[in-house]
């Protein structure tokens, strides 16, 4: 139920409301008519202005929201002038809302509201009057617009529309830092009244923030929050409107604010002391504990870093970055003999100092690490530990003392020492060790000149625990002794001019020694006592040179002289070789360039230009080519002339694998082919008999007990082969192309070893043949006609 001072509001809205709609209804308006209708503007009088007026003009009418009364809301009254009250006019409404929010009295012209109206779901209602004639509906008046507008009243309350509200601020930050910013929204008129001015308050909390009251920033109220004691704060601020007057509405959020940190907590460590123990045989690099500091802060401001202010030498610290924890390792080797215990003072330093806080004190801390060294038993130390140089003469005897290496326990109880050699290092056993001493003698003879350096291990166990053991390398450099006489470095060779002048110089000579004598090498030259009577040529000691004595050399006297050199070192003691110089005599041209020496008959100049030798080769180059090009036609032509004869021997052979029927069957083949080869004169002129001088000689041999007949058969035949081959020697005699190249053919016959000897039908002529065929009759039908070729008949017969 509405209390009674808001039924007072409610009644004073409704009076200044009709007021309102009273003081709009009758309104007035002015009209200038300058024309009557059908043109009868001339007949109206002196005058053709007219005001008339009016009272059909509508703007707006005011409705108060949130009505909640029983009946229906007066809105306002429309009326016509030309309403005289009679009730012949009827008022009606169209637009938003008519007919259902606002209902009018058809008669009256009364606008009522049925329904509670909201201004903050809809602000104004826009709607069409009409005046018309009640009995024809004619309109009496023009549709005239306006609108119903919702008055505001202070219903709605401000909302933080939005919360919640999360912020930060810095710890130690200065009183009034800016924190963020809230605003609340509320729906009422902004333009009407004081509806929807708020303020701003804090309600909890509103001894560390506050807010203006206006613009709602929130603001710190005090310098000393501190994120240590408290990371977070929360608030309630309240939104008041009709601008905090009494009978406002308001509305609350919550507002957390988180303190962020600062680095204003040094590092502290826990502890003041800490103990750790590690053996002293523990390797460099072993962790010999760990420390932490904390810090009061948070996220990058606890990080640290850790440094050793006292105890550096042998110990040393790093910074674990997963946890912030220092860890001391073993930087050198540790030694309980020598002391037992170190202290080492660790140092924890923040990396980010803030320097607005560097006045709160120093931003480090530090501790003591108490470290005992405990004993354990340790390897024969040597000495010197980083190995030992010994030097011996090579030309030292057999068991001769070269060194003595030194090693002992460094535990307290002092155990004895064992030496050995490590034979992988020394595996021809040239060095050899006392076991109890270290001393170290020759176990062969030394040669410098094989190896100048000799590199052994030498190991050193504990007498009675072979596992406590070390070793040390030992170098021994092998000390020259001059043992190896100087050399000529090569055999040398040199050469002069014959008319070479006295004090020429011919070579400078080097020599090698083996030997590397510590006070360095210096040679002496002279000529071999065999070269004593020599008259050509000196040797310059001081420069090794060898120069001419005399002019005058004639190499066809003497074109090679050898020169015996006698070279000698310095010793101690000295020693000697020879040495022989080859010196070549040879004939020069005025420039003094060798030409040609002994019996090379021709010695190339060195002085030879690149152009010369380039056109020298030019020259052989072309030479070659021509003689290849004159081989190359001289093989073609051969081969052309090869092909002729090749092709004349093709001519020669004609294939003959037909079987016939012997010489009577002349439909099977054409023995004419065979028999007429070739046009010799010979055969056209012997009379001896048809054909004859096609048959092979081997055939008419066969023929040697036929008589006279057979032997001018044979006679025939052999000139046959005669006129062939003076036929083929005239055409080449003939062919002046070539030269006369002999021309030789090959022929490859049957032979007369077969006891039926051929059975060709040139055969059928020959009857030497004692052997009986008639058997051939017996062996069908096919061989009959064989059988009577080789029958025994009369040859005169046959002949014919």
């Amino acid at each position: 139920m509405a209390p009674v001072w808001t039924a007072g509001v409610w009644t004073l809205l409704a009076a200044v409301t009709l007021l309102s709609c009273n003081i709009f209804t009758w309104c007035e308006a002015s009209r200038t008519s300058g024309t009557t209708s059908g043109g009868q503007e001339q007949g109206q009088g002196p005058s053709s202005l007219e005001r008339v007026k009016r009272g059909w003009v509508w703007n707006q009418f005011f409705v108060v929201e949130e009505y909640t009364g029983t009946e229906p809301l007066y809105v306002g009254k429309i009326h016509t002038d030309s309403d005289e009250g009679e009730g012949n006019i009827k008022y009606t409404i169209s637009g938003e809302g008519a007919g259902s929010i606002f209902i009018i009295d058809e008669l009256k012209g009364d606008i009522h509201a049925t329904e509670r109206l909201d201004r903050e779901e809809k602000a104004f209602y826009t709607l069409r009057a009409q005046a018309r004639d009640r009995l024809s509906n004619d309109p009496l008046e023009p549709e005239s617009e306006f609108v119903i507008k919702v008055q505001d009243i202070n219903d709605s309350e401000p909302k933080f529309l939005e919360g919640p509200y999360i912020g930060s601020v810095a710890e130690l930050s200065p009183i009034g830092t800016s924190v963020m910013k809230v605003t609340a929204s509320d729906a009422d008129d902004p333009t009407y009244g004081s509806s929807a001015r708020v303020v701003y308050s804090v309600l909890d909390g509103e001894k560390f923030f506050t807010v203006d009251k206006h613009t709602g920033i929130i603001m710190t109220a005090v310098a000393d929050l501190d994120r240590e004691t408290q990371d977070r704060y929360e608030l309630v601020v309240k939104a008041t409107d009709m601008a905090g007057q009494m009978g406002g509405l308001s509305g609350s959020t919550t507002v957390t604010i988180v303190i962020t940190d600062v680095n204003d907590n040094p590092p502290r460590f826990p502890q003041k002391m800490y103990q750790v123990s590690v053996s002293e045989g523990a390797a460099v690099g072993t962790p010999v504990g760990r420390v932490i500091a904390t810090d009061a802060d948070m996220g990058e401001n606890t990080d640290m870093s850790y440094l050793i202010t006292d105890g550096g030498e042998l110990f040393k610290v790093t910074t674990d970055v997963e946890t912030q924890e220092a860890v001391v390792s073993i930087k050198k080797p540790l030694d309980f003999e020598n002391k037992r215990t170190h202290n080492v003072v660790v140092e924890a330093v923040n990396k980010h100092v803030d320097p607005r806080f560097v006045d709160l004190g120093s931003f480090c801390d530090q501790t003591i690490v108490l470290v005992s060294v405990s004993d354990v038993d340790e390897p024969p130390i040597f000495q010197p530990a980083d190995g030992t140089v010994m030097e011996v003469q090579e030309d030292a005897k057999v068991g001769a003392l070269v060194g003595i290496v030194t090693a002992r326990d460094p535990d307290v109880k002092n155990k004895p020492v064992r030496f050995s050699i490590d034979r992988t290092t020394d595996q021809e056993m040239i060095f050899h060790i006392d076991p109890d001493s270290g001393a170290i003698t020759l176990g062969k003879i030394l040669d410098r000149e094989t190896a100048g350096w000799h590199n052994i291990t030498v190991k050193a166990v504990e007498a009675d625990n072979h596992t406590m053991a070390s070793q040390t390398s030992v170098s021994i450099r092998i000390l020259d002794v001059n043992d190896n006489p100087p050399e000529l470095a090569t055999p040398y060779e040199a050469s002069i001019c014959e008319d070479a002048k006295p004090g020429q110089l011919i070579h400078t000579i080097s020599v090698v020694d083996r030997d590397e004598p510590q006070s360095g090498h210096r040679f002496y030259f002279t000529l071999a006592p065999e070269a004593s009577s020599n008259r050509y040529f000196t040797l310059w000691d001081l420069k090794a040179g060898i120069r001419t004595q005399r002019s005058g050399f004639n190499r066809h006297e003497q074109n090679v002289y050898f020169l015996p050199i006698l070279v000698v070192d310095s010793g101690p003691p000295s020693l000697s070789s020879t040495g022989t110089l080859t010196i070549h005599v040879c004939g020069c041209d005025t420039g003094e360039t060798i030409q040609s020496c002994n019996a090379t008959a021709y010695v190339m100049s060195a002085a030879l230009s690149p152009g010369a030798l380039i056109a020298l080769l030019v020259c052989m180059l072309i030479l070659i080519v021509l003689v290849l090009l004159i081989l190359t036609l001289k093989r073609h032509r051969k081969g052309q002339r090869m092909a002729e004869d090749e092709e004349d021997m093709r001519d020669n052979v004609i294939k003959y694998n037909d079987e016939g029927g012997g010489e009577q069957d002349t439909q099977a083949y054409d023995m004419s082919a065979l028999r007429n080869l070739y046009d010799f004169p010979e055969a056209k002129s012997c009379d001896s008999g048809p054909d004859i001088h096609s048959l092979p000689q081997w055939i008419q041999a066969n023929r040697v007990g036929g008589g006279a007949e057979a032997a001018a058969v044979a006679a025939t035949d052999f000139s046959l082969f005669k006129g062939y081959i003076r036929k083929k020697v005239e055409q080449a005699d003939a062919d002046l192309s070539v030269p006369p190249y002999d021309s030789f053919q090959t022929y490859a016959f049957e032979g007369t070893s077969s006891p039926a000897l051929s059975l060709s039908s040139i055969h059928t002529l020959s009857t030497t043949s004692e052997q009986d065929f008639s058997y051939l009759s017996e062996w069908g039908p096919r061989f009959r006609q064989l059988a009577g070729y080789y029958a025994p008949g009369n040859p005169e017969e046959e002949r014919s």
